[in-house]
């Protein structure tokens, strides 16, 4: 791995000055049972049922799952199978809001004495990564320490995409959640050090964090350099550490552990009030947004269609779940705010470039933080050579799409190695 791979991108954080405020209250919200990495949960409502801001709606009795809450008080109308932005499908209960957000009776702040009862407790607060990928939270925590010693804890501020500002107002708002909610990972799973990784693209972030921590000396404010992509989990480790986390394995083979800084700041709110995740703070930005563009606190079930009627967008061609980068592309503006969701953009140009035949310039390899070959992926792929996609590390991909971005025939390299991906355990088994 080279520190120096990767873009550079125009940063366009249009809304790092907008303060988050409340997205207006929707009629229904739309609850997916799947949020996370993992096992679906069983929906426990039924149509008729009054829920309550906070109430367990889904659970599940499988080891990678978290359980699924109402973000509204109000009526299920409807429970029914749900066609998700990736392909699959799971329940999901249809709520009726009543405009009172009621708050669950059954909600205790938790008592919390040791490393299992922390787990158990986050396990019941629902809380995913945050940073996009969904893993549960409980599952990260829950590791073996004589196995797998962790000795440093990444907190992920980076925030390296295009748009995105919504991690970058959680440290300007809410400073002390995140420091708590890291004293708490740190008390509670006996990591020593942690190293709070922001972009340096960032200085006001970097110097309230800095100024939070003075007295701290087990958390250290990193400036990372202001690259692309920076905030993956390869990457942050290596660029906080200089630990490689090598093909097959997770950040705990290195001793790391990689936490989203608002999963960290999560983690200390629910502490201390007991209410589980149900709703996200997402940016809604692009050159389609005519008005209100900005970062709004979101209940979690709310429908895209709402957010860019709210915001003014008429005429988008493109409109996207998180960055330019990493997110993708919704066909249907009637799903959800998921848990992970971290913004919405919307664009007017939706068209692709026309793709031309590789001129083998070399620029996909340049630019790929893991030191991939992007174009002889490309071809393994295309005559369905599984040991040659093997040889060439296919696996240690995380689709960043650097190389895609970098190709000047605008051949679909990122996308192509997903493909590849999916096509060995299709037929190794």
């Amino acid at each position: 791995m080279n520190k120096l791979n990767g873009i550079k991108l125009r940063h366009n954080k249009n809304t790092k000055n907008c303060e988050t405020a409340d997205f207006p209250l929707p009629e229904s919200v739309v609850i997916p049972m799947s949020q996370h990495m993992g096992a679906p949960c069983n929906c426990i409502v039924k149509k008729g049922d009054t829920v309550t801001v906070g109430q367990k709606i889904g659970d599940t009795d499988a080891f990678m799952s978290a359980p699924v809450h109402s973000s509204v008080s109000g009526t299920v109308t409807e429970v029914k199978d749900f066609l998700m932005a990736n392909g699959k499908v799971c329940e999901a209960a249809v709520i009726k809001t009543d405009g009172q957000q009621t708050r669950c009776p059954d909600i205790e702040v938790p008592v919390v004495r040791e490393k299992q009862s922390f787990i158990n407790s986050i396990r019941e607060s629902g809380l995913t990564g945050l940073g996009g990928a969904g893993f549960p939270t409980h599952i990260k925590l829950n590791y073996d320490a004589v196995k797998t010693p962790i000795d440093t804890l990444v907190i992920n501020a980076a925030e390296c995409e295009p748009y995105i500002t919504s991690d970058y107002r959680e440290l300007m708002e809410r400073p002390t959640d995140i420091i708590e909610g890291i004293l708490l990972v740190q008390k509670y799973l006996g990591i020593p050090m942690c190293k709070l990784c922001i972009e340096d693209n960032k200085p006001d972030a970097i110097k309230l964090m800095q100024s939070k921590t003075e007295d701290l000396k087990s958390i250290d404010v990193v400036a990372l350099p202001s690259s692309y992509p920076q905030g993956a989990e390869k990457v942050i480790v290596y660029s906080a550490t200089g630990r490689i986390i090598a093909e097959g394995e997770l950040p705990a083979n290195q001793g790391t552990m990689v936490m989203n800084v608002s999963t960290a700041a999560s983690i200390y709110r629910y502490s201390v009030t007991g209410m589980p995740l149900v709703s996200r703070r997402i940016t809604v930005d692009g050159d389609a947004v005519t008005k209100n563009a900005g970062n709004y606190f979101v209940p979690v079930g709310t429908r895209v269609s709402e957010i860019l009627d709210y915001c003014g967008v008429t005429e988008a061609k493109k409109v996207l779940y998180g960055g330019p980068m990493m997110g993708f592309c919704l066909y249907d503006t009637d799903q959800p705010i998921m848990k992970t969701t971290n913004a919405i953009l919307a664009f007017k140009n939706g068209k692709l470039p026309e793709t031309t035949a590789c001129i083998r310039c070399g620029r996909c390899i340049r630019t790929c933080p893991l030191g991939l070959m992007p174009a002889a992926l490309e071809s393994a792929y295309k005559d369905k050579d599984i040991e040659e996609l093997k040889r060439l590390k296919v696996m240690l991909c995380m689709n960043c799409g650097c190389c895609s971005y970098a190709c000047p025939a605008h051949r679909p390299l990122a996308e192509i190695n997903q493909l590849a991906k999916a096509l060995i355990p299709r037929k190794t088994g």
